[in-house]
């Protein structure tokens, strides 16, 4: 069995835990309150710098040349691809520059990027790629997911299609294949290590996305 399918099967539960939170059944029905996607938009763009600095920590620690490329080129849609999305998302929703930066990460976000930045740094290449792995997967399921049960129209139809759409499978894809290949060369150890980076982490994504439903900020 491949890295990918059995940290998939391993945390089946965990993705369904994901895909029925309420945040995205009601981002599927159109209901989901806009204060709430406001925060999400708003911690996911300081989130996507975090994630394009480790990915781009991933590129320098890639043990092939192809790797130093997919992953400096994943670090730059990270920062400008999906940030140009997200702006257009913030003038939609009304956040201003001003808003944007006067809100602080969550301690979720906050939890969230520390642990991909560290573990960028202090991991060996295949556990930071597997700690990676589940902002592009999850994303991508979960938004296939929800544009399969989606409402028409629905006001979050352009975050919808983005995830949805083939070009993300793709390049998601094509991360996936560079992580087995790096866990069929690992040790046992490594694996293990990759497995617990990658449970984390999708223990993360159900975090940020509660957080954001919440509105959750700092309690002290």
């Amino acid at each position: 069995m491949s890295f990918s399918s059995d940290a998939w099967a391993r945390n089946a539960a965990l993705y369904e835990k994901t895909r029925t939170m309420p945040f995205n059944l009601e981002l599927a029905s159109g209901r989901l309150d806009e204060n709430a996607f406001r925060h999400y938009m708003i911690q996911d763009a300081h989130y996507l710098v975090a994630f394009g600095r480790a990915l781009a920590i991933a590129a320098a620690k890639a043990d092939h040349a192809d790797g130093v490329v997919q992953f400096a080129d994943a670090a730059k849609g990270a920062v400008v691809v999906e940030r140009s999305l997200h702006a257009g998302f913030m003038k939609q929703f009304g956040i201003d520059e001003a808003t944007f930066e006067a809100t602080p990460l969550s301690p979720a976000s906050h939890h969230y990027t520390s642990f991909l930045i560290a573990t960028a740094w202090s991991a060996p290449y295949p556990v930071a790629l597997a700690a990676l792995l589940p902002c592009f997967w999850i994303y991508a399921e979960i938004g296939r997911d929800i544009q399969a049960r989606a409402v028409t129209p629905n006001p979050y139809s352009a975050w919808i299609d983005a995830y949805a759409g083939e070009e993300f499978h793709a390049l998601v894809r094509a991360v996936i294949a560079t992580v087995d290949r790096c866990a069929e060369a690992a040790s046992a150890e490594t694996r293990e290590a990759m497995q617990q980076a990658y449970t984390h982490a999708a223990q993360l994504e159900w975090m940020f996305w509660d957080s954001a439903y919440r509105q959750a900020g700092w309690p002290v």
